[in-house]
């Protein structure tokens, strides 16, 4: 699964990245997010064109049309099985497949069993490149922000069976042996498209982002209260598993 990432460049990749104007977003870089902190994310999304938006990360569905509700589902709401967008008709991520969405980021964790009491995190990027997205889903909030009267923007990220370097990684637990659907950028900007067919979706959602171009690394623990920096994903120095 995917409930911890980064993003610590600069958004002006992101325009570069696809091509289009960046208008000012008020989006303060950080070493490391959690989902379930529900903070403001950026992504691009395609309405009347493609945008870069800043989207509240953990899905708000319809249903969730209550504030006990929102509170009730939405942390189960940080990620989309790949599997159940298109064959399963009774999911909301089917119903949700062409609210189709691109999450920014630098990097992402995951943590690995390696036979102690805890897990040890990992930090995972792509090999040169300062930012790459994920593959995601939005939709707007049922309910108004309280003090803009906005209808708050929210992002699920689409996961997938992992690929044989986040096998080694994610290799234990309930959702072990999954990673986030990491896109090249031809098939972010496809997954944009307004006009994709079911089957193109499925084609993109079956995609496994080579192993030989990603890179990981051990770090420090990033589920305790820590300085906002670089240290958040400076390589540990000492001996562990190799992977």
């Amino acid at each position: 699964m995917c409930y911890d990432m980064s993003f610590f460049s600069n958004l002006k990749h992101i325009s570069t990245y696809l091509q289009i104007p960046l208008e000012p977003l008020d989006f303060h870089p950080t070493y490391h997010a959690v989902a379930q902190a529900y903070q403001q994310w950026p992504v691009a999304i395609n309405e009347h064109g493609l945008k870069i938006k800043l989207f509240e990360w953990g899905l708000i569905a319809d249903y969730m049309n209550t504030p006990e509700k929102i509170k009730q589902y939405r942390s189960s709401m940080a990620n989309a099985r790949s599997e159940k967008i298109i064959d399963d008709k009774k999911s909301i991520w089917h119903r949700l497949r062409n609210n189709r969405c691109l999450v920014f980021t630098t990097g992402f964790f995951e943590h690995r069993d390696i036979g102690t009491k805890k897990k040890l995190p990992y930090f995972i990027k792509i090999k040169n490149q300062e930012i790459f997205c994920f593959a995601g889903l939005y939709n707007y909030s049922p309910i108004p922000d309280m003090e803009t009267g906005e209808m708050v923007g929210t992002f699920t990220i689409i996961t997938r069976p992992a690929n044989a370097l986040m096998k080694k990684i994610h290799n234990a637990g309930p959702n072990g042996e999954r990673m986030p659907l990491i896109l090249t950028q031809s098939l972010a900007l496809q997954w944009l498209k307004a006009s994709l067919t079911d089957e193109q979706i499925s084609e993109t959602l079956n995609f496994e982002f080579p192993d030989n171009e990603m890179e990981a690394w051990p770090v420090r623990t990033i589920r305790t209260k820590k300085i906002d920096d670089e240290t958040v994903v400076t390589p540990l120095q000492s001996e562990y598993p190799a992977l």
